[in-house]
């Protein structure tokens, strides 16, 4: 299980995330929904290790990670997939996923992962000897996932994973965000998107200027009326 506590970060004297408080079960599906600067994207940082909160904690499996670098977060099984896809536009397809399991050292494990990521990306293992840079946005989206599973995960964090694609794309990340989440997998799901959050996730918080507004089952927030009103056009 994953937790935060009380956490507040900051971008220099900028007070990005402001006492943020939640819980991701195991094996649960938990959406975060905003809008732009309302701090969804540090929350993630703040979790993964790229920033460290300036106070309160955060939890993975009961032990703080909080001060832990970002290599050994990832260690510890928490892969973020990030916002505006991070790829190196000259490495191959197949290049990016062995990066993603830079850190493992178990051979047969990592060859059954990467036949996995192959069945949920039929594509990818078409164009595994491509360059990354030839691939459609939609391609480099599913590469980003893929890389992301590639370090066996316990929690995969996906930052705006709809962000630029046309809505059938759109549809077909999220059967497979649905498909990683019936894996097993815990899931942490950061949309603009809210529909897409909602329908997809079990519980969502709702981000305003760095606070929980609002949280609960996600089944109840798509018929909130002021969810509804900011933010699914109600």
């Amino acid at each position: 299980m994953l937790e935060l506590k009380d956490v507040h970060s900051y971008y220099s004297h900028i007070h990005a995330i402001k006492g943020i408080s939640m819980t991701v079960p195991d094996a649960s599906l938990v959406g975060i929904i905003g809008a732009n600067g309302a701090g969804k994207t540090t929350t993630l940082r703040t979790i993964s290790g790229i920033m460290k909160p300036r106070s309160g904690e955060v939890f993975l499996d009961g032990q703080p990670i909080h001060n832990l670098d970002s290599s050994e977060i990832v260690k510890r099984g928490i892969a973020q997939c990030p916002e505006e896809r991070k790829i190196w536009p000259q490495m191959d397809v197949l290049e990016h996923l062995e990066l993603g399991a830079y850190q493992r050292k178990d051979k047969g494990a990592i060859q059954a992962d990467l036949e996995r990521v192959y069945k949920y990306f039929p594509r990818l293992e078409e164009r595994r000897n491509q360059k990354a840079g030839t691939l459609s946005g939609g391609e480099q989206q599913m590469l980003a996932i893929a890389r992301a599973l590639m370090s066996a995960p316990k929690i995969i964090m996906f930052d705006e994973p709809s962000l630029g694609l046309a809505p059938i794309l759109v549809e077909q990340i999220g059967e497979i965000i649905k498909e990683i989440h019936a894996s097993g997998m815990t899931v942490l799901l950061v949309e603009q998107n809210a529909f897409l959050a909602l329908t997809l996730s079990e519980t969502c918080y709702v981000l305003e200027t760095g606070e929980v507004s609002v949280s609960g089952p996600s089944k109840d927030l798509l018929q909130n009326e002021d969810v509804k009103r900011a933010y699914l056009g109600g």
